[in-house]
Protein backbone atom coordinates (compact mmCIF):
# COMPACT_ATOMS: atom_id res chain seq x y z
CA UNK A 1 0.00 0.00 0.00
CA UNK A 2 1.23 3.77 -1.10
CA UNK A 3 1.62 5.75 1.93
CA UNK A 4 2.39 9.50 1.69
CA UNK A 5 5.41 11.54 3.44
CA UNK A 6 6.26 15.22 4.07
CA UNK A 7 10.08 15.95 3.28
CA UNK A 8 11.53 19.29 3.31
CA UNK A 9 14.56 20.70 1.51
CA UNK A 10 13.26 19.67 -1.95
CA UNK A 11 14.09 22.72 -4.35
CA UNK A 12 14.19 20.91 -8.05
CA UNK A 13 14.23 18.08 -10.17
CA UNK A 14 17.59 17.22 -9.29
CA UNK A 15 16.26 16.67 -5.35
CA UNK A 16 13.35 14.81 -6.40
CA UNK A 17 16.25 12.05 -8.61
CA UNK A 18 18.07 12.32 -5.74
CA UNK A 19 15.34 11.26 -2.98
CA UNK A 20 13.90 8.73 -5.20
CA UNK A 21 17.66 6.86 -5.67
CA UNK A 22 17.69 7.47 -2.06
CA UNK A 23 14.23 4.90 -1.42
CA UNK A 24 14.79 3.09 -4.36
CA UNK A 25 18.43 1.95 -3.18
CA UNK A 26 17.19 1.16 0.79
CA UNK A 27 14.21 -0.92 -0.56
CA UNK A 28 14.88 -1.83 -4.29
CA UNK A 29 11.43 -3.13 -4.94
CA UNK A 30 9.77 0.42 -3.97
CA UNK A 31 7.71 2.80 -6.44
CA UNK A 32 8.47 6.22 -5.21
CA UNK A 33 6.45 9.55 -6.94
CA UNK A 34 8.10 12.55 -5.73
CA UNK A 35 6.51 16.19 -5.73
CA UNK A 36 8.81 18.63 -4.95
CA UNK A 37 6.30 21.60 -5.45
CA UNK A 38 3.98 19.80 -2.25
CA UNK A 39 7.43 18.64 -0.62
CA UNK A 40 5.64 15.22 -0.59
CA UNK A 41 6.80 11.90 -1.53
CA UNK A 42 4.44 9.03 -2.32
CA UNK A 43 6.05 5.59 -2.23
CA UNK A 44 4.51 1.93 -2.35
CA UNK A 45 7.07 -0.93 -1.29
CA UNK A 46 9.19 0.91 1.60
CA UNK A 47 8.52 1.54 5.03
CA UNK A 48 8.69 4.54 7.39
CA UNK A 49 11.86 3.80 8.68
CA UNK A 50 13.31 3.02 5.14
CA UNK A 51 11.95 6.49 3.92
CA UNK A 52 13.03 8.66 7.03
CA UNK A 53 16.50 6.83 6.53
CA UNK A 54 17.24 7.49 2.85
CA UNK A 55 15.56 11.07 3.05
CA UNK A 56 18.80 12.08 5.79
CA UNK A 57 20.79 10.06 3.43
CA UNK A 58 20.03 12.33 0.48
CA UNK A 59 20.24 15.24 2.67
CA UNK A 60 16.83 16.12 3.19
CA UNK A 61 14.24 16.56 5.87
CA UNK A 62 11.79 13.66 6.82
CA UNK A 63 8.46 15.37 8.67
CA UNK A 64 6.56 12.28 8.64
CA UNK A 65 3.24 11.11 7.06
CA UNK A 66 0.46 12.55 5.89
CA UNK A 67 -2.47 12.01 7.51
CA UNK A 68 -5.08 11.47 5.23
CA UNK A 69 -8.31 13.89 4.85
CA UNK A 70 -10.42 13.15 7.98
CA UNK A 71 -8.18 11.88 10.04
CA UNK A 72 -7.97 8.41 9.30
Amino acid sequence: MAKTYRIAGMTCGGCARALEAAIVAAAPAAKVTVDVGAARVTVDGAGDDQVRDAADAAGFTYEGPVTPAGGC
